[in-house]
């Protein structure tokens, strides 16, 4: 992997880059804001191989985005190039009534001066800065205020607050994994009809003010908390903003 091409990927190109706590929060809100969060190969038939390679050629050379396992796949690797300690771990995503299986989302705990940090690029909205791994603390990020708490003896829970309830967003176990474990996860998420991913497609980015998500349906742009929905009437419009608003080229379909 060229670190200097990623580096330009994300908008950080010739930056001195160390292993602390203000080089994780810059390349996670860079990398937030240039990568989107996408399914669209999913749709276009073409099989996601977990293989860091590979994510390379696809979110540095051909400029896209991906899903969990490809972003924080890829998003770690830079981390430890740069020379951050890491572990990859398994999250429990919250789909308003229940938690997902193991394996059903990837995320990164970094390891800085001995304090552990939650950093994630492919959970689509979720917070710009690293969360620290610190339980019953609020912490207020520019995407809302987050608490890191105890779910039961064996998992953690990531939740948000909405108004005044908290809304949970995953739980996972402090536990390390290699990129091959996810692997069966991510061929569910591909290829089952029962994945959200294969219902319909997905490409969403966060900006400087807020976020711009596109689906079949609708183009959705949040700016400093207020929103404008666009209905997407035909696959022709889709491709259209898909080009205009994320530089992905109706070609790649």
């Amino acid at each position: 992997m060229k670190t200097d091409d990623y580096k330009e990927r994300i908008g950080v190109a010739n930056s001195s880059l160390y292993p602390d706590l203000e080089t994780l929060a810059r390349l996670q809100r860079a990398h937030l804001r240039t990568v989107p969060f996408e399914n669209l190969d999913i749709h276009w038939n073409r099989p996601i191989i977990l293989d860091e390679e590979k994510f390379y050629e696809k979110i540095v050379r051909r400029r896209r985005g991906g899903f969990c396992y490809e972003l924080n796949g890829l998003f770690n690797a830079l981390l430890r190039g740069i020379g951050f300690k890491t572990r990859l771990i398994s999250a429990r995503v919250f789909n308003g009534k229940e938690f997902g299986p193991e394996f059903d989302h990837m995320a990164i705990i970094a390891t800085i001066d001995r304090e552990d940090y939650l950093t994630d690029v492919g959970f689509g909205s979720f917070t710009a800065d690293p969360l620290r791994f610190v339980t019953d603390v609020e912490q207020k990020d520019r995407e809302g205020i987050f608490v890191i708490r105890k779910f039961d003896e064996k998992y953690f829970e990531v939740v948000t607050r909405v108004e005044d309830t908290w809304i949970p967003e995953h739980i996972f176990r402090d536990v390390s994994h290699e990129l091959s474990e996810f692997e069966e996860m991510c061929d569910f998420q591909q290829y089952s009809p029962e994945s959200h991913f294969t219902k319909g497609k997905l490409c969403s980015i966060m900006t400087e003010t807020g976020r711009k998500t596109l689906t079949d349906k609708s183009f959705i742009v949040t700016t400093n908390g207020e929103k404008i929905e666009t209905p997407v009437n035909s696959e022709s419009e889709f491709y259209r903003l898909l080009e205009l608003e994320f530089s992905i080229a109706p070609v790649e379909a």
